[in-house]
């Protein structure tokens, strides 16, 4: 499976329900990654542009994007933000790859 980050920055609105029902979200959104064939490894509160950053298995790009489309249509977030992840192993092998696909930058002129 695929492994992705997941950034999310909730609506005024949210964090005003969040704060008058505190709640952990975990479960809903975990059995939303389940029911797309995924699979929740962790999610953290955190400060700055996000308020919510987790990483998620899926099987596939279309995955993650029906996940990352459901969070934004649901109106409790006003910015979702995913991004794939390649392991290391990955990363050098794309290194390797970008060494030898022949690829010829614009000379400068």
């Amino acid at each position: 499976m695929a492994q992705y980050l997941v950034q999310v920055a909730y609506t005024q609105e949210a964090w005003a329900s969040l704060m008058h029902s505190p709640q952990d979200r975990s479960q809903a959104v975990g059995t939303a990654i389940a029911n797309l064939g995924g699979k929740m490894e962790n999610f953290w509160l955190a400060f700055g542009d996000f308020d919510v950053v987790g990483i998620i298995d899926m099987p596939d790009n279309v995955g993650a994007a029906s996940f990352a489309m459901a969070l934004a249509a649901g109106g409790a977030c006003k910015s979702v933000k995913t991004t794939p992840l390649l392991n290391l192993q990955q990363g050098v092998e794309a290194m390797k790859n970008a060494a030898t696909c022949g690829y010829k930058p614009v000379s400068k002129g």
